[in-house]
């Protein structure tokens, strides 16, 4: 693999030039912007992508037509940036160029897999140049002369992860069809426009409710002054899981409603502060014009959710009024935000900046028939539950950020980030446990009594 164990090195680079429809140059759209802003505030480009092992006959040839079209099909691909005088950064889309497949051998007996790995995770770790470099990086394993793994990792400037999902589906079928929908060049204009400043206000008086009214603190640091601060670990609960559909059919609230209220719930229970004000990232593609374009349009919105002396069932049921809001208004210019969140921040005399998000980026829908799990059930299932630390570092992340995904055997795996000068690792941990606890309790309420965050009863147990 390399000269040096664990360093891969490129054996073969292809050219691939392409040649899309469209090109010029513009304002970052409204979701680049956003995610611009976090990458900036985790001094990280948030890489997205994977590897997958290739079937049998794929050919180099196969490959750099995989890549030439992505280059040519979707524009965010060959979208780079520009700094424009003044330091503003522009987005610039070229009609044509070249781009790089690299080829990486694995020796005869070498894990392939692992040979990948290393390719991925160079490329992660490796950084993006916005200005020069295309926004994909595609490297291809080969083993006894035929391509046997794929690596692909984009920056999360290119698409979020709708957009990533329906790039592969239409990357599997070759679909030849034009794109459809409003591209980032065009959506800015639209944004610049009246239309789409009266909808941008819109969302600003949604937003200044919540920050006018919500509490100085919604996270409990900071306190903790450890080294390293930034800390991540998993949380998979198949009992959590188990009780989506009795809670929706208790509550009539949908899955996203759901999670939400029982995230404010676990927060609440945690941390003792109410109302819970959290971010959740909105997909977007509910707006027609958004519904199947591949690039970055997911942005935060806000929501407050009291979950003070109420039910686990009742802070869904309110979790599910407030996301309706939430997601009408999560779609807005990120700059107006940040000058009215400094405005608000002098007003009250406390930062106003709400840094608490959730993003479902799980595609779990309630199955057709009841699955009968009963409290018993519930409770035995507790035992599979799993809590890790898996990682403590310096990169910076968010004060306090949930990621829910999807697991191989059709459940929900919750991904918790902390900066812990704001929450404590034991306060996360209570938190996942106290998200599970709810769920039991909003899906059958009699099971609810004894069950408790500081009550763990999984396997996997914790790494402090």
């Amino acid at each position: 693999m390399s000269e040096r164990e664990g360093t891969p090195v490129v054996a073969e680079r292809i050219a691939v030039d392409f040649a899309g429809e469209g090109s010029g140059e513009g304002e970052m759209s409204w979701g680049m912007w956003e995610i611009w802003q976090a990458m900036g505030r985790q001094r990280n480009p948030l890489p997205i992508g994977g590897r997958a092992p290739l079937a049998p006959g794929t050919t180099l040839d196969d490959l750099a037509a995989e890549l030439r079209y992505l280059l040519e099909r979707f524009p965010s691909m060959r979208t780079r940036l520009r700094l424009a005088p003044g330091g503003r950064v522009l987005q610039r889309l070229s009609a044509t160029g070249r781009i790089t497949l690299e080829v990486y051998d694995a020796a005869p007996g070498e894990d392939a897999d692992e040979v990948a790995a290393a390719v991925e995770q160079a490329y992660r770790a490796r950084e993006f140049d916005f200005c020069a470099e295309w926004p994909v990086r595609m490297g291809a394993v080969r083993q006894d002369g035929r391509p046997v793994h794929l690596v692909t990792v984009m920056h999360h400037l290119a698409t979020d992860a709708l957009g990533g999902a329906i790039m592969l589906g239409q990357v599997a079928t070759r679909d030849t069809a034009p794109v459809s929908g409003m591209q980032q060049l065009e959506q800015a204009r639209w944004q610049r426009s009246p239309a789409g400043q009266r909808q941008s206000a819109r969302a600003m008086r949604h937003f200044e409710s919540v920050l006018r009214t919500m509490p100085a603190r919604q996270l409990p640091g900071p306190t903790d002054p450890r080294e390293p601060r930034h800390w991540g670990a998993e949380f998979h609960s198949p009992a959590l899981t188990a009780t989506l559909p009795l809670i929706a059919a208790r509550t009539g609230a949908a899955v996203p409603g759901i999670l939400l209220g029982l995230f404010a719930t676990g927060l609440y229970r945690a941390t003792g502060i109410s109302p819970v004000v959290v971010r959740p990232v909105v997909g977007n593609r509910f707006r027609s014009a958004l519904s199947d374009v591949v690039c970055m349009v997911a942005q935060a919105g806000v929501c407050a959710i009291d979950a003070a002396d109420a039910s686990a069932a009742d802070v869904v049921r309110r979790a599910g009024q407030g996301a309706l809001t939430a997601y009408k208004n999560a779609y807005f210019d990120p700059e107006a935000l940040d000058e009215l969140v400094g405005r608000i921040s002098v007003e009250r005399g406390t930062d106003a900046s709400i840094r608490t998000y959730l993003n479902d980026r799980s595609s779990y829908t309630l199955p057709a028939e009841d699955t009968g799990a009963g409290p018993r059930e519930l409770r035995e299932a507790r035992r599979d539950t799993v809590f890790r630390w898996y990682e403590q570092q310096e990169d910076q992340t968010e004060r306090f950020f949930v990621h829910v995904d999807d697991t191989p055997e059709g459940g929900l795996r919750f991904e918790i980030h902390i900066d812990t000068h704001y929450v404590s690792p034991a306060q996360a941990e209570a938190f996942a446990y106290a998200m599970e606890a709810a769920a039991i309790e909003a899906a059958t309420p009699e099971s609810g009594e004894g069950v408790t965050a500081d009550e763990p009863v999984g396997a996997g147990g914790s790494a402090r």
